[in-house]
């Protein structure tokens, strides 16, 4: 029976290899000839015949490779592949070898198509626009190339958006489908202005035509073979994605009718043969006939390792123990324990599910935390199992036992006090408690006051005796938060100890518990985004004793100060008797603490603002006596932990930190601070500042397809618990779970994995959904630039400018560079037509490069200092901007001004203030231009300051001199708007025209006003989406989903917009005017 045995393991090994019917195949492209198939399988590219059967490997690179498409004579595979850190266009032989590389700029290049003569691979990507483009200079919008296969420049065909373009059968024209605003690529079931369409572009006249008139999305556009019909996938005939065909006569025919997943992914051979993935496998169909799903086998090495080795570090949760010798740590979704002095590291957790919010025992023998396993958020106890060891950090047995185990989401969990208790958080935001020796629990604060935005956004602190709790919560139906006190029993109702419109937060009790203190913005420097942007450490005590030490002067307290000691010392030496028959616990616990006693009436005038200025807080904390605040801010660029005397009025820098600085926690004696800094941890004497470092050493066995599993889960159920409605918009969200969780298994890398969560959450039809990957280290290509426009139309010696964008490095006195220049060379490097010179800018930025110019034959070497690609777009920006401030003004005679709202925050809302107030104070109207605004946070705030009406003039003996409100545009106004408006750049114009302030010119807006949470998964490498808070308007109707229709509906087209034509700027102007003549 053993040898049989292990003659099965040895058999399942040699099959682990093969993989039967794969199920996440992607990106497939069917041969010309109709007899093969290429498509992307965890990040490697496999060609298989068309019928099914085995397919072979054609990349085996560890970087990520997709998108391939075919030559005309089926010769050759160009592909995307992220080998130099982002993705660039290769091509490779059918047959297999090494491909070439053929684009070298750092941006995201994707293939779609071979020109008909197989000269050249077409691409999209985000170089730089033409300069008569005035579409917005984002980078999203890529533009539309061809790269000879044999290597040589990239040549612009068409500066406007043209995704997955495709050649008809002689070059003369491409379909496409376009791309106007944000929004996740794989969302399903919307149907708005934003969503993308077909249309065909004619080279010989520039000519666009729209082919779709579906109001969702029409994707993955191919001609059908031997005619201008086009095949293309929609949702028009459902709720799923299936093959459409358009024919020359304008109608459309179903061709697919597949139901639950989309059809992605669409490609046709040279006798019609469609090809495309459903669900993560592969299809073929003709028209009229029954698709064929393909059976595929893989013979192929596994991707990646049964484990990875990581090193831990820190960065996350913390705690640190009662005798301050060992930190308590997360790193990874693991508990770790680390010695404050030398260097041994232990973990304490091994799971792929993720454990947080650590803390340690009274009696150091014993740590708390959450760990999501088994369906919910559970609180766990790890104790060292040994009575002769002290330290987790070198034990050699520690149990682990469940506290809580429920479905309910039960975390961040904490001792209390003399460790019987744990006060824990069940639901998110019910703060609830635990008899440890009873088991039994009680509500202390139900969830009616709180709601959790992000896990860990609660805070509570329990007070020194046990017998209160220090929470944040909600004052009524008002989304900001108070401090109050509330008694540990259950059976009293929170006391509100604030009571203010602003924001008060993370309060604890210091002085024995005599005083509470807190975060406040009340008097920090308010943004305009109407909150403080800066914050202050506030008090209150809670008896009057603490009160009236507190207002005692420097002198009166000196001597208050010295009377107490005297008094101590005489207690001392009469009570020594007294203090050895003091009763004691155990051997584990501390002495009992007195119970707290507060002077409650009154407390309300018993508050004091501690810190002399308002700043960017990382919170603080008291002395023993009082006397001395102790707290984390940030200025000039770098963290710094600072002591204020209270009596005398002096302040002192302890020492400083470094950018990196993430939390803290006080040791229990006092006298030192733990920090995490840079991946680990630090102490710092409160009395001298002396810093030192804490030692890490421990390596992860990671389980990455455990994780991954994980991870899924995670999302699932998240999103599950926090979609801003409960009913997930009657999506059957077990279903959809059901559906991607097997083919988790088969995930390796990050891109594929984000891309599934991705599908999954696309079903919900909501905004703000999505998953995606983190991905930029050192040695990628960064191309540098040079803050000039070029043509990349042409293929000729040098690179012929076409504007010199001011304040570029090309921008200074009796520069050289002007509209015609030719760049000859670069450090010395002739350009010659052919060339690609994308390569040559590589990590150049912030480096003095040697440009040879000419002009009018005439040569010069001129040395300029390169810029980044991101420093290059600010400058596109402010281009932009200016062009339409100047059409504006022209247009207008200088009656009507222009503002562009860039996002809906603090500065884009000052630059609003400036221009509206300043530059334009004098014009009868303004345009608030939000065209391709992401959101934020702003829309009250701007729709207020646009709604001023003078009701008053300040007249000293007869001057002028304005009105009020003198904060507010107080003349006619229009809101420009397009579907590129997205979160609360739709709630702002909604509200705008809900108030009646005047008219949205534009295109309509999709209903995206709701509120995310964009969280990082544990693994530091990936986030996903959940739109969380819902804005209901007067009639009970989400803005979610609902459509925001112009008063004037002007379309920006791909033509105007290539030819430097702006049809909705025009009109707004045209608005202004006629509404200042009335």
């Amino acid at each position: 029976m053993k040898k049989l045995l292990l003659l099965l393991v040895g058999v399942s090994a040699v099959l682990g290899s093969i993989a039967q019917n794969p199920s996440w195949m992607r990106y497939p492209a069917i041969s010309p000839d109709g007899s093969q198939i290429v498509f992307s399988y965890q990040g490697n590219l496999y060609v298989v015949p068309a019928a099914g059967g085995e397919a072979r490997a054609l990349t085996t690179h560890p970087a990520y490779d997709f998108e391939p498409v075919w030559s005309r004579d089926g010769s050759k595979i160009a592909f995307a592949s992220d080998r130099y850190g982002n993705f660039d266009v290769f091509v490779i032989e059918a047959t297999g070898g090494q491909p070439t590389r053929l684009t070298f700029a750092s941006s995201s290049d994707h293939p779609s198509d071979f020109t008909p003569d197989g000269s050249a691979v077409l691409f999209s990507a985000s170089r730089q626009d033409a300069a008569a483009n005035r579409q917005f200079p984002s980078g999203g919008l890529r533009e539309l190339y061809r790269v000879p296969v044999t290597g040589g420049r990239p040549v612009q065909l068409m500066t406007t958006p043209a995704e997955n373009a495709r050649y008809n059968a002689d070059g003369s024209a491409i379909v496409f489908h376009d791309r106007k605003g944000y929004e996740d690529f794989w969302r399903k079931h919307h149907t708005s202005a934003v969503t993308r369409d077909i249309w065909t572009y004619t080279f010989a006249d520039g000519n666009y035509e729209k082919l779709s008139t579906y109001e969702g999305e029409d994707l993955y556009p191919v001609w059908a073979p031997g005619s201008t019909d086009i095949y293309f996938t929609s949702e028009m005939y459902g709720n799923s994605f299936n093959v459409v065909k358009r024919s020359a006569d304008g109608t459309f025919t179903q061709v697919s009718s597949f139901d639950k997943h989309p059809v992605r992914m669409l490609s046709i051979s040279n006798d019609g043969l469609l090809c495309y993935s459903y669900h993560g496998e592969l299809y073929t169909q003709r028209e009229g006939e029954e698709p064929q799903k393909l059976s595929v086998t893989l013979h192929d090495d596994a991707k990646e390792n049964d484990y990875e080795i990581l090193r831990a570090t820190a960065g996350g949760d913390f705690a640190v123990s009662p005798n301050g010798k060992e930190i308590a740590f997360i790193y990874r979704g693991e508990v770790f324990v680390t010695s404050v002095e030398g260097s041994w590291t232990k973990r304490i957790t091994n799971t792929p599910e993720q454990e947080r919010s650590v803390d340690f025992h009274p009696n150091g023998r014993k740590i708390l935390y959450a760990g999501e396993r088994n369906g919910s958020w559970n609180v766990y106890e790890a104790e060292i199992a040994r009575e002769d060891e002290p330290y987790f950090y070198s034990a050699t047995l520690i149990n682990e036992k469940a506290l809580l185990e429920n479905p309910e989401e039960e975390f961040q969990a904490q001792y209390s006090p003399d460790g019987k208790e744990v006060a824990y958080l069940e639901e998110r935001v019910i703060l609830k408690v635990l008899n440890i020796e009873s088991g039994e629990t009680r509500t202390v604060l139900p969830a009616k006051y709180n709601y959790s935005y992000a896990d860990g956004d609660q805070y509570y602190a329990w007070s020194p005796d046990g017998k209160w709790f220090a929470v944040n919560y909600l004052p009524g139906k008002q989304w900001i938060s108070d401090m109050g006190i509330v008694s540990a029993s259950g059976e009293e109702e929170p006391m509100d100890l604030t009571r203010s419109g602003f924001n008060d937060w993370s309060g604890t009790f210091e002085c024995n518990g005599e005083v509470m203190i807190w975060g406040s913005n009340r008097h920090g420097n308010s943004n305009m985004q109407g909150r403080g942007g800066t914050w202050d450490i506030y008090a209150m005590f809670l008896t009057q004793k603490a009160w009236d030490k507190y207002r005692l002067n420097e002198e009166e307290y000196a001597l208050w100060k010295e009377m107490k000691e005297k008094e101590t010392k005489g207690d001392d030496e009469e009570d020594d008797d007294k203090k050895s028959k003091k009763k004691k616990k155990d051997n584990d616990d501390e002495d009992e603490v007195e119970a707290l006693s507060f002077d409650l009436d009154g407390v309300y005038e018993r508050k004091a603002r501690l810190t002399p200025m308002s700043g960017n807080l990382g919170g603080g904390f008291l002395s023993a006596d009082g006397d001395k605040l102790y707290f984390f801010a940030y200025e000039n660029r770098k963290w710094g932990f600072y002591e204020w005397d209270l009596y005398k009025g002096e302040m002192e820098t302890i020492t400083s930190l470094d950018r990196s600085f993430g939390s803290w926690e006080l040791s229990d004696d006092r006298k030192h601070v733990f920090v995490s800094t840079g991946g680990g941890f630090s102490t710092i004497a409160v009395s001298g500042g002396k810093t030192e470092s804490v030692k890490i050493s421990a390596e992860m066995e990671l389980d990455p397809q455990g994780e991954r599993e994980y991870l899924f889960e995670h999302v699932w159920r998240q999103t599950l618990k926090k979609f801003y409605v409960e009913d997930m918009q009657g999506v059957d969200w077990a279903f959809y779970k059901e559906a991607y969780e097997p083919k988790v298994k088969e995930m390796t890398n990050n891109q594929d994995f984000a891309e599934l969560m991705s599908e999954l959450l696309g079903e919900l039809n909501a905004s703000h959904t999505g998953s995606g990957a983190f991905g930029e280290s050192y040695d990628d290509d960064q191309s540098a630039a040079f803050g000039m426009l070029f043509d990349w139309t042409q293929d000729a010696d040098g690179l012929t400018v076409t504007e010199v964008l001011t304040k570029g490095p090309g921008d200074y006195a009796d520069s050289p560079f002007e509209v015609g220049s030719v760049i000859k060379a670069i450090d010395g490097r002739e350009i010659k037509a052919g060339e690609n010179p994308w390569g040559w800018f590589n990590r150049k930025a912030g480096e003095t490069v040697l440009l040879t110019v000419v002009n009018d034959g005439e040569e010069k070497d001129v040395r300029i200092k390169a810029i980044s690609r991101g420093m290059e777009n600010e400058l596109l920006y402010e281009r932009w901007v200016k062009q339409n401030r100047e059409e504006v003004e022209e247009l207008s005679g200088g009656k009507v001004g222009y503002v562009h709202v860039r996002s809906m925050g603090d500065a884009s809302m000052r630059v609003v203030f400036e221009e509206a107030l300043g530059r334009y104070y004098e014009c009868d109207a303004l345009i608030v231009d939000t065209r391709f605004n992401g959101g934020g946070w702003l829309h009250d705030q701007l729709a207020t300051f646009l709604s001023g009406e003078a009701y008053v003039n300040l007249v000293p003996r007869g001057q002028d001199l304005g009105h009020e409100p003198s904060t507010k545009w107080k003349g006619k106004s229009c809101v420009l708007m397009s579907e590129s408006n997205y979160s609360d750049a739709h709630f702002f114009p909604w509200a705008y025209k809900e108030l009646e302030i005047g008219p949205l010119i534009g295109t309509p807006v999709a209903g995206t006003a709701t509120a995310v949470w964009w969280e990082t998964l544990m693994n530091n490498s990936m986030y996903f989406g959940i739109p969380m808070v819902g804005t209901i308007d007067k009639d009970g109707n989400y803005l979610e989903n609902q459509e925001l229709q112009p008063d004037y509906e002007v379309v920006l087209t791909p033509a105007d917009a290539a030819a430097g034509n702006d049809p909705q700027l025009q009109k707004a102007v045209e608005v202004m005017l006629e509404s200042i003549e009335d």
